[in-house]
């Protein structure tokens, strides 16, 4: 296999799509099986939904399909040798879920498509069969206009399916569900399924895509506010100190408190990395004091940063890229995560990391001390709301600018670190995601004790940011859109592209996304988005700005 199509995140190749290698690292092989992976899913959403109108449910299948397809999101597992076993798994919970569904009908219909795969006998002819389901395929069928511009509404309901699939996981390990979540994903992969559609419906289910993904933030909100306590403006110490040392990535919460669990007392400092960096302004995280800091930054920097960490390294979620030979005997994944020849920790018995890490020989001093201020959720920014409403009608707060999101390896991602150094001192800057880490160990200052640079938290906890600005809007008797308020946004993968769609579903208007447009979104995709929602593509920092404060 030499050739593949994938273009579901944002720095796919050219900006139109990979088609030898991903540029994150993934190949032809593992492209076409993470292709049969989300097809087997929409075989079971095609029994699971037909199941649920009868009221037969299966939680066990609803969370073998949450975590299928958080498999398949960008940077989160690149072993063939495990796809392949995974796929043979995932069709046994197929067969399931056609039980489920002959259960409660006593005349089956005649299904076709996903909903009667069978598995290949063998990895040649899995990946033979994986290989005819590529995006070009579907492209190559479509043939006219409007058929690619309704494959294209397909993608980004399957992408903003696989993003809130993601972020449900996180909350189910943690004891948190809602059946609703398994049920719009078995309604919306049952519709892309069906032969007859059209773009006015498909445009419905991707904003229906957005209120299930709120539905999840919220969950995952208070999966995580309830076990660890409300984030506290917290100071974090970003530079290291002199000991053994783990370094702790991705995005599970989860995951991190029960390795500070388990490593408490055996001589090792942990550290977050990149999304985790919220997690030190949770009180439950606070009480270990092994838990000392942050050390570097976001994802796409971590084959230099993990080279240079003198310690073990574990990976939680996605933001895994190609590890290094330097690093790849002391890294560590866990649960959908994976890479050929890289351990992976099962059932949380992270005593392999704390091992490797007291073998490394860990940072030999201390470095010079610097800090960043992190932990300003929405029980922060609330509990001194007055504060704000009154900088607002004060006129000492004249804007407020959230400038957040995934970041990225490409040179245009400085327009998300200008924009947040050009705004205005009588302005204030959230940030959320990886992208704060362009611009979150600036100096910004205050404005009558509100600082003027405000750490939501990760990606996920845009569910913070919403909660403030319908509160601001309360206060203000206004609608969010008339708000002083401006979103510019920076996408990278399916995550991302589910926040985006509850925005849209929530009816903020006039957000600007970049640095590139997503390549599934067809020209007339984007004019219907550009004319309900004045979505716009991010330009050149001083236009934006000028543009954005000379309507406020």
């Amino acid at each position: 296999m030499t050739s593949m199509f994938c273009y579901q995140c944002e720095q796919t190749s050219q900006g139109t799509g990979c088609n030898t290698m991903g540029v994150c690292g993934k190949g032809p092989e593992t492209a076409a099986l993470q292709d049969l992976i989300v097809y087997i899913c929409k075989g079971i959403s095609i029994y699971c939904h037909r199941a649920r109108l009868k009221g037969a449910i299966d939680a066990a299948i609803d969370a073998r399909v949450l975590e299928a397809l958080f498999m398949t999101l960008t940077n989160v597992n690149f072993d063939t040798d495990e796809h392949i076993e995974y796929i043979k798994e995932l069709s046994l919970t197929l067969e399931k879920a056609r039980q489920l569904y002959l259960s409660v009908y006593a005349e089956a219909e005649v299904l076709t498509g996903p909903a009667v795969f069978s598995m290949p006998k063998d990895k040649l002819s899995t990946l033979a069969f994986a290989e005819t389901l590529s995006i070009m395929s579907k492209i190559a069928a479509a043939g006219d206009e409007a058929r690619r511009d309704l494959v294209g509404m397909q993608e980004l309901i399957t992408y903003g399916v696989k993003g809130l699939a993601a972020y449900a996981h996180h909350a189910l390990l943690l004891g948190y569900t809602d059946a609703r979540i398994a049920a719009f994903i078995y309604e919306a992969f049952d519709y892309i399924c069906q032969a007859e559609q059209n773009l006015g419906e498909l445009l419905a289910l991707a904003l229906r895509t957005g209120e299930c993904n709120l539905l999840v933030m919220e969950l995952l909100d208070r999966a995580h506010t309830e076990t660890f306590g409300h984030p506290e403006p917290t100071k974090v110490r970003t530079t290291p100190l002199k000991g053994k040392c783990i370094a702790v990535s991705g995005h599970d919460l989860n995951s991190l408190h029960e390795l500070l669990k388990q490593s408490a007392g055996k001589g090792v400092n942990v550290y977050t990395h990149g999304e985790l960096l919220p997690a030190l302004a949770y009180p439950l995280m606070k009480k270990y004091p092994h838990l000392v800091g942050n050390y570097g930054g976001a994802w796409q920097n971590q084959v230099r940063e993990f080279s240079e960490f003198p310690g073990s390294v574990l990976m939680t979620t996605n933001c895994l890229k190609p590890p290094a030979d330097a690093y790849k005997d002391r890294l560590f994944t866990m649960d959908v995560v994976g890479f050929e020849g890289v351990r992976k920790i099962q059932d949380y018995d992270f005593t392999p990391v704390i091992e490797a890490a007291l073998a490394a020989p860990g940072f030999s001093e201390d470095a010079v001390a610097k800090e960043i201020m992190i932990g300003f959720g929405r029980n922060a920014v609330l509990s001194v709301a007055d504060k704000v409403i009154d900088a607002v009608k004060a006129g000492q707060i004249k804007h407020f600018f959230l400038i957040g999101g995934c970041d990225g390896a490409e040179f245009a991602r400085n327009y998300f670190s200008e924009v947040a150094e050009q705004v205005p001192q009588d302005c204030v800057v959230m940030t959320l995601g990886c992208g704060k880490y362009r611009f979150n160990m600036e100096e910004f200052g205050d404005i009558g004790g509100i600082p003027r640079l405000l750490d939501i938290g990760q990606c996920n906890d845009a569910y913070s940011a919403v909660k403030i600005a319908v509160a601001l809007a309360e206060a203000f008797e206004c609608g969010v859109n008339d708000l002083p308020l401006s979103l510019i946004i920076s996408w990278f993968e399916q995550k991302a592209v589910a926040v985006l769609l509850t925005l849209l579903h929530l009816g903020i208007k006039d957000i600007r996304l970049g640095p590139n447009l997503p390549a599934f979104v067809t020209p007339n995709v984007l004019k219907v988005l550009v004319e309900g929602y004045d979505l716009k593509p991010t330009g050149k920092p001083e236009a934006d700005l000028a543009a954005i404060l000379g309507k406020s």
